[in-house]
């Protein structure tokens, strides 16, 4: 609850904003890769709202395919939950992601 509520301390960043597709979600799976191989728990996903599509729905390609990435290997491997950011830290444009705890084999 407190995720959602932008109650917890941000201690990564990815703005995807110019990104094409395809480099987005390459950039996507390095960041999470490497904050969870880091220890980091918390941090924000920016996509952007797609507000220059043509798009009815009007929203972004980034905005709809980031969570479905997320939710793909190899990523969701790392990952508790994520959801939309508060209006402060981005809205719907972002994203927070909870990563899991990375534990070293001993």
């Amino acid at each position: 609850m407190r995720m959602k509520r932008g109650k917890i301390r941000i201690e990564g960043r990815l703005d995807l904003h110019g990104y094409s597709q395809e480099t987005a979600r390459q950039a996507l799976v390095k960041f999470i890769n490497e904050a969870f191989g880091s220890g980091k728990r918390f941090v924000l996903v920016v996509t952007g709202k797609g507000l220059h599509t043509k798009n009815i729905e009007r929203k972004g390609v980034l905005q709809k395919m980031v969570p479905i990435w997320l939710n793909e290997a190899p990523t969701r491997n790392q990952i508790i939950s994520f959801s939309y950011a508060i209006q402060s830290d981005g809205g719907e444009g972002a994203l927070y992601v909870l990563l899991k705890r990375h534990r070293l084999n001993r």
